[in-house]
């Protein structure tokens, strides 16, 4: 991430994770085939845990305004039958993960269990979030610059901070003002950076972004205002 000049009126740099502060491959070699490779083991150990339920009736609501779509998987609520019941519900939550996620989907529901689970994992140790190399430079020195730096992605505010947060650079959260995620929009959403620059109490002309992993329509009404890095990631 070259430290570009960007124009004299802006003050906020929002920054997308996936293929603008890490590679790609992290995301998708480690962090993703973490989820499918441990969910149901994670739901059996954490099932009776009062957030572990909550992920999951959230998850079902998500299945019950999915049942329209192809191959969509249902998540049955409890009939009573003890320990068959519950392997049963556990089963269908891990298929419904994993259709989830097959699709690529960014649902508020998985997204929340995906955080919860990468917690348990960064916690202990398991793995730590990957950076290309001149991001914690380019932050410091915006930072150093005067201006503040926001991160918006699709991954849960909590995911981000626990990325942030556990990473081969050491924790580096306090180099960031704050945390956007689908909560306050889609990034393919023009309204999502008008209802950000109103978070963050500034003017959209004030904030410059570097979006990657999704197109933006903002780019296109707005021109240079959020203009994207120079040069994509993918292959880094």
């Amino acid at each position: 991430m070259v430290v570009l000049s960007v124009p004299a009126e802006v003050t906020v740099i929002l920054l997308d994770i996936e293929g603008t502060t890490t590679p790609i491959a992290f995301v998708k070699d480690i962090l993703f085939p973490y989820i499918e490779d441990h969910v149901k083991e994670y739901l059996q150990t954490h099932w009776e845990e009062e957030e572990c339920q909550q992920d999951v009736s959230l998850l079902r609501k998500q299945a019950e305004e999915d049942a329209h779509l192809d191959g969509a998987v249902p998540i049955p609520a409890a009939s009573g039958d003890g320990e068959d019941d519950r392997e049963r519900m556990i089963q269908a939550v891990v298929d419904n993960v994993c259709w989830q996620m097959s699709l690529d989907r960014k649902t508020t529901a998985l997204k929340q269990l995906q955080g919860h689970m990468w917690r348990a994992a960064f916690k202990a140790g398991l793995m730590k979030a990957e950076f290309f190399e001149d991001v914690v430079p380019a932050v410091r020195k915006w930072r150093e610059a005067g201006m503040k730096v926001y991160v918006y992605s699709s991954g849960s505010v909590e995911a981000q901070k626990l990325l942030f947060g556990h990473s081969t650079e050491g924790d580096v959260l306090e180099l960031f003002d704050g945390h956007f995620d689908t909560k306050i929009g889609h990034k393919v959403e023009s309204e999502s950076y008008r209802k950000i620059a109103s978070s963050i109490g500034c003017s959209t002309s004030n904030i410059f972004l570097f979006l990657i992993s999704a197109p933006c329509p903002w780019l296109l009404t707005h021109g240079s205002v959020c203009t994207p890095r120079a040069r994509p990631r993918y292959g880094e």
